[in-house]
């Protein structure tokens, strides 16, 4: 089949698909009318607070990795070939430095993906990157106990090492292909800048990314809650930093290419977002609000400590969006409406690190095989790891 009769038989579906929505749903239910007025107070609540200050500045660093960063030297530290040991250390604790969410994270997987990191560094960055926040680390202790939160710190470690490792396993032969690939080698990087100077320009904007969306630890947490009062003045210092690195040291045909590349992503990435949390808040709605799936429903699913309970819990993580930290007060309210502690760490593992709109965003990159694989291995070791857990800790 060729690729414009594909292309047209899958908008030709999407049309019919669009058609049996319309004709069947009850728009005149009151529960069908909540649920899309949730959808797009979820898309409102997610372009007011997470579109400008995360997904934006997380473009641009994205875009930055494509045009500025040396290929070669990704292509030796995180290719397929390069040191697993230094490889997945790199990938699988990245997210300690990265307080991000699931989509926020998916710009600069896409990045360092594109300009020739291996599948399987690049998928344990993708699962780090929201996973292995430090501050929801110390949250998840503090609230929800520290037998949790160091379960969670370590099963996200260990998780992102093997999820990374068995991907690359499976798929070496699909990355050696696509590194092979010219069309890859499109941008060359780091121009006459030197290491120093590049290191100054994207550690300014990642600071930038990190310090804007610090969160109140909701706690005692005094040098937690220091940063937080004076986030936007120490993001004002780094955007000088930024600011005067783009004035000294490049060119104005690069700045045309960073934001033409920064553009790109934007488009590729923002359209299968907001359906996603469209879709997402129609089914499940927001954190506290119920839409088409009553919250009751899945409490009574995550008592105890079977398979099945793990399961569910892992699998509705996967498909739930989880904004930075708010994992923590929805999984309080859950455990005190009897949820086993085995469930809530199987969905603090997939969940953080999975969302409906990635998954949409993953699956445009990857394909479906690869996606496919990937939200399997997060969703059946965290029900194994919540199952072990709920055993030592009933």
């Amino acid at each position: 089949m060729s690729e414009k009769k594909f292309s047209q038989n899958i908008k030709l579906f999407i049309l019919f698909a669009v058609f049996l929505f319309a004709f069947f749903i009850p728009f005149d239910s009151v529960t069908i009318s909540a649920s899309i007025g949730e959808a797009f107070l979820m898309l409102s609540e997610y372009a007011r607070q997470h579109v400008l200050l995360c997904l934006i500045p997380a473009f641009f660093i994205a875009g930055a990795i494509m045009v500025f960063l040396n290929q070669q030297a990704v292509i030796k530290y995180l290719g397929p070939k390069a040191n697993k040991f230094v490889a997945y250390s790199v990938a699988s604790v990245s997210g300690a430095i990265l307080a991000v969410c699931s989509c926020t994270v998916l710009p600069i997987f896409k990045g360092i993906y594109k300009k020739g990191a291996g599948l399987g560094p690049a998928v344990s960055f993708l699962y780090s990157g929201p996973a292995i926040n430090i501050l929801a680390i110390v949250l998840s202790a503090k609230v929800l106990g520290w037998q949790i939160g160091l379960a969670r710190t370590i099963g996200a470690i260990i998780f992102a090492f093997i999820i990374g490792f068995i991907m690359h396993l499976i798929f070496w032969k699909d990355d050696e292909e696509r590194l092979s690939d010219e069309k890859l080698f499109q941008y060359h990087g780091d121009g006459e800048r030197k290491l120093w100077q590049n290191l100054i320009y994207m550690s300014s904007m990642v600071a930038i990314l990190v310090f804007i969306n610090w969160a109140p630890s909701k706690g005692s947490m005094a040098f937690w809650d220091m940063i937080y009062k004076g986030k936007y003045l120490i993001s004002g210092v780094f955007a000088i930093f930024l600011v005067i690195s783009l004035i000294l040291w490049f060119k104005k045909e690069e700045l045309k290419d960073w934001v033409i590349a920064t553009r790109d992503f934007a488009i590729q990435i923002l359209p299968l977002l907001f359906a996603g949390v469209l879709v997402a808040g129609f089914l499940l709605g927001r954190p506290g609000h119920e839409a088409l799936i009553p919250m009751e429903w899945v409490s009574k699913l995550l008592g105890g400590n079977s398979i099945l309970s793990n399961f569910i819990a892992s699998f509705s993580g996967a498909l739930m969006y989880f904004a930075t930290l708010t994992e923590v007060p929805i999984l309080q309210g859950l455990l005190g409406s009897g949820m086993g502690h085995g469930p809530a760490l199987a969905l603090l593992l997939a969940g953080p690190s999975l969302s409906l709109p990635s998954i949409l965003v993953i699956n445009g990159e990857l394909g479906f095989k690869k996606t496919f694989t990937y939200i399997s291995l997060v969703v059946v070791l965290s029900t194994f790891a919540g199952w072990v857990f709920g055993v030592i800790y009933p």
